[in-house]
């Protein structure tokens, strides 16, 4: 078997460069920056698009309003709370993002990102589908509760809300990918200090 082509055991030399594993902690550093920001991106649009999403609907004259806004149900207001948090965190984190590109040895700073990043995910899940919910209610309805659906009523309000729900998800899955690329940065880090 040639030298290098299997797994090492123990008492071989690695024959990795320094350099190659260097820039490989590099570049997981940057994929997660640009992660990042996407979330944060993404998160920043669900908030907005939900928090600024209203109907009004007069029923037989204009002195009597049917009304729609996301303050009238809790899950949205959680909803945009949780997005609003999620954002300011995701750019709060972005300096030690930054400090990860130059200093791709730093492990106890990763594995501080990655608590936090797996709270932020558990906060961002629930509030995304939370308002899932009721969206579904909302095009549905339920007939064994006499819910009745409002979207053919209010539809541009529920366009809008649904269409908030895929920037959080879509920051639920850069989430993932940020803590999977994290840890395995941390990994490889701590991997090369005991080396």
């Amino acid at each position: 078997m040639k030298e290098g082509s299997g797994p090492l055991e123990a008492g071989e030399r690695s024959t990795v460069s320094p350099h190659s594993s260097r820039g490989l902690n590099r570049g997981l550093s940057v994929l997660d920056l640009i992660l990042r920001v996407v979330a944060a991106l993404g998160t920043l649009g669900s908030a907005v698009a939900m928090g600024t999403t209203k109907e009004t609907l007069p029923f037989f004259t204009l002195f009597v309003l049917f009304r729609a806004e996301y303050k009238d149900l809790p899950s949205f207001t959680f909803f945009v709370v949780a997005n609003s948090v999620v954002c300011a965190y995701l750019f709060l984190s972005l300096p030690l993002s930054i400090f990860h590109i130059i200093r791709g040895a730093a492990v106890n700073s990763r594995i501080v990102l990655i608590t936090f990043d797996t709270m932020m995910l558990a906060v961002l899940t629930s509030g995304a589908s939370a308002a899932a919910a009721i969206v579904y209610l909302a095009h549905k309805g339920n007939s064994s509760a006499n819910w009745f659906a409002i979207c053919q009523q209010f539809n541009n309000f529920c366009e809008r809300v649904s269409g908030s729900l895929i920037g959080s998800f879509v920051g639920v899955v850069l989430l993932i990918l940020a803590i999977i690329l994290s840890s395995m940065a941390a990994a490889h880090a701590a991997k090369k200090a005991i080396a």
